[in-house]
């Protein structure tokens, strides 16, 4: 997508909040790989896709600067609860003053550290969403963490499964990243337990329903 097709985009679009963009431009100016985070356009589809979705309780892997967390955490109910894992806890005292800085802060459990030695911990089918946007080289091994605890009917979804186009590479040219996330997409495909879909939107989004 090139500049003046996204401006166009976003110009057509709900608003971006006032907390977001704020925490957007701070992302950007204090954090290394800015570019990470969601942003305007995948922010709102985030939100309306949990409205539709209306979960009680969801999974977020991977926080980094909390951007898409309180997306999620908007389209939820107020007694919606969103856990979001952070494994970088350098990250910490950015995130909990980004969630201080939102009406929608209050929804959400922030915690530092690795999100598998904790989940695994669980009871089975109790969430409703999980959204995925972590170390790509460890996507499959999420996804098997994960799908037991997603209640039938729940959804995941998944970011950058489209990897800026690698994905289509010749496999001499595939990082580790990119070839977790071509395992990752090839397990999805090939799983009779979900239906599934690829939107192409930025570094793609990858929406799945457990049946």
């Amino acid at each position: 997508m090139d500049f003046a097709l996204e401006s166009y985009i976003r110009s057509h679009i709900d608003q971006e909040p006032a907390h977001l963009r704020h925490l957007d431009r701070l992302t950007n100016l204090r954090l290394i790989n800015g570019r990470m985070c969601s942003g305007h356009i995948q922010g709102r589809l985030l939100k309306m896709l949990v409205e539709m979705i209306n979960p009680k309780r969801a999974l977020e892997l991977g926080t980094f600067s909390g951007y898409s967390a309180l997306c999620i955490a908007e389209g939820m109910a107020e007694d919606g609860q969103l856990h979001t894992f952070e494994i970088d806890d350098e990250l910490e005292d950015f995130i909990r003053d980004a969630f201080a800085a939102s009406p929608h802060g209050k929804k959400i459990t922030l915690h530092i550290g690795d999100a598998s030695q904790e989940i695994a911990k669980w009871d089975k089918e109790s969430l409703d969403l999980i959204f995925i946007d972590a170390d790509k080289r460890e996507y499959c091994d999420y996804y098997r963490l994960c799908l037991p605890l997603l209640r039938k009917g729940g959804y995941i979804i998944a970011d950058n499964t489209l990897w800026d186009g690698h994905v289509t590479e010749p496999a001499e040219k595939h990082s580790a990243q990119t070839l977790g996330i071509m395992a990752f997409n090839d397990m999805v495909s090939n799983d009779p337990s979900v239906e599934k879909v690829i939107i192409p939107l930025r570094d793609g989004l990858t929406i799945i329903r457990k049946l």
